[in-house]
């Protein structure tokens, strides 16, 4: 139950209603009702006034509370009155305020099976979402998403028929299956060609015409941009570092997925766009052995927070995946509400991504959590490590979009406390404190870069990493530094790290350099 103490004198807002029923039961009970149901749920409050700025006092109360509560259960299950009854008997009751009666209506939030939840017999015309203090009429494009988010089958699993696989980027799928070798070595899924992989992992589906076509998620994940915008008109992909507004618009980095010089897919993407977020961030000389671990907590939230936001896009919305990078913190935004509600997702355990198949792609490479807790986690370790709160939210508006918000607030990162949420500490070795950096790496021959520190890298281990790099060489021989770099989600100094490793250990070495046309030899 609401606690009703003192919410006389206070506003109306996002979960409180309030409505005086002095003629009867009000009709637009049920724009309030589709509202909330349609949102995070809320609090109808029938025989309580409210002033022209939304402040809630009593004047009459309910002459017949227990009739307005026999009017409410025959019209909840009158389907011309409303779509769906989602409440239950405890959720509607009589209370009293100033010693008055009243009739309080608790909407939840109502499951995405059931939405959308409409006034009347017309989702286009009875369809309402919650803004502010006020109940909007959704349209056509927020029904239709909501249709969409209801579907109890995984939105990007289908197969799309009119497309083949040529719609794929070779070098895309290749670099996907390189880090997959490095995390699952001995896989048998390695042996086979890459359609039969494909196949496997539910980037390539069989139609109703006998033959197989790239589902939606396989294009998402692999495709290049123009055969994506065929499929998603609306696909867009933007990472912004430091933007700022001096006449013009102005970013320091900016990558989209229209520029023409790269694939545009998501796999790209996100190892184009880890490197540049995780690049500032503070590493802990950590060792396991004899190995040095890079790859800290705050690493892994960025990682989660971009796998998070792109398993969960609505790529059918407008306005695209937008993420930033600047003083002041980090923003990911995508298109599409939030299909649980924010409680649920920010306390875990509760796992509803839109995009389970793209999901399911990242957690094949040890991205991103497949328990619910990924979020959960984000909000942990960024009040650990940064002592102020990480926030999600849904926009109002007709674009509807999920934005989470890591910021700093003026703080620094907290080395001691991020050192306290290591894996497995237990067995790790914690000495000096050192921070990742680009600035002293120098150009050599053989087109890599030496350097004295080490930069953090994205995969679990260097193990991990340097074995997929020798992939990746193996592959083509004559792979320059920043490809390596760019395919890894590494920066090019942690590439010469690896290559350093690779060379010491035997296993590859280099023939010729860069002017003359050298490559590499795997042993």
């Amino acid at each position: 139950m609401i606690d009703l103490t003192n919410i006389l004198g206070k506003n109306e807002d996002y979960l409180i209603e309030a409505k005086s029923a002095k003629g009867g039961f009000p009709d637009n009970f049920w724009e309030t009702y589709s509202a909330f149901a349609n949102t995070d749920g809320g609090t109808i409050l029938l025989g309580v006034e409210e002033t022209h700025d939304h402040v809630l006092y009593m004047q009459d109360g309910l002459a017949d509370a227990q009739k307005m509560k026999e009017t409410f259960w025959k019209l909840v299950n009158n389907r011309q009155k409303i779509s769906h009854n989602i409440v239950t008997n405890s959720m509607v009751y009589i209370d009293q305020l100033e010693g008055k009666d009243i009739l309080v209506v608790e909407v939840p939030r109502a499951e995405r099976t059931t939405r959308p939840v409409y006034k009347g017999q017309d989702p286009r015309l009875g369809t309402y979402r919650r803004w502010g203090e006020g109940d909007h009429l959704c349209s056509m494009e927020e029904v239709s998403a909501m249709y969409r988010d209801a579907s109890s089958s995984p939105l990007d699993a289908q197969p799309i028929e009119e497309m083949d696989l040529s719609v794929f980027c070779e070098e895309s799928v290749n670099g996907y299956r390189n880090v997959y070798r490095s995390t699952n070595p001995h896989h048998l899924w390695n042996k086979l060609d890459n359609e039969m992989f494909l196949r496997r992992i539910k980037a390539v589906a069989m139609g109703k015409d006998g033959c197989y076509h790239p589902t939606e998620a396989g294009l998402l994940m692999f495709g290049y941009e123009y055969e994506i915008t065929s499929r998603f008109p609306q696909y867009f992909l933007d990472y912004q570092e430091d933007r700022v507004m001096i006449g013009v618009t102005r970013w320091k980095d900016r990558i989209t997925s229209t520029s023409g010089d790269w694939s545009g897919n998501l796999f790209d993407f996100t190892f184009k766009v880890l490197p540049k977020l995780q690049s500032d961030l503070k590493v802990p000389f950590v060792l396991k052995g004899m190995q040095r671990v890079d790859d800290t907590p705050m690493h892994k939230v960025l990682r989660e927070a971009v796998v998070n936001t792109l398993s969960n896009a609505d790529y059918w919305g407008r306005r695209g995946v937008v993420i930033q990078k600047d003083k002041e913190g980090f923003t990911f935004a995508n298109p599409g509400g939030m299909r649980i509600s924010k409680r649920e997702a920010i306390e875990g355990g509760v796992s509803d991504p839109r995009n389970s198949t793209i999901l399911k792609f990242f957690s094949l490479i040890r991205f991103g959590e497949r328990a619910g807790s990924g979020l959960n986690g984000i909000m942990h370790v960024w009040k650990k490590v940064y002592h102020t709160d990480a926030s999600i939210c849904e926009s109002d508006g007709e674009v509807e979009r999920t934005i989470l918000s890591l910021p700093f607030d003026g703080h620094e990162q907290d080395v001691n406390a991020m050192l306290q949420l290591y894996d497995n500490a237990e067995e790790l070795t914690f000495t000096e404190t050192t921070e990742a950096t680009t600035e002293t790496a120098t150009e050599t021959s053989d087109n890599t870069t030496e350097t004295t520190e080490t930069s953090a890298v994205t995969t679990e281990t260097y193990d991990s990493t340097t074995e997929t790099i020798r992939l990746m060489i193996k592959e083509n021989p004559k792979i320059t530094g920043k490809e390596l770099a760019s395919r890894c989600g590494i920066t090019e100094d942690g590439v010469a790290y690896h290559i350093k490793k690779l060379k010491a250990s035997g296993k590859i070495k280099r023939k010729g350099g860069a002017r003359n046309g050298g490559e590499w030899v795997v042993m």
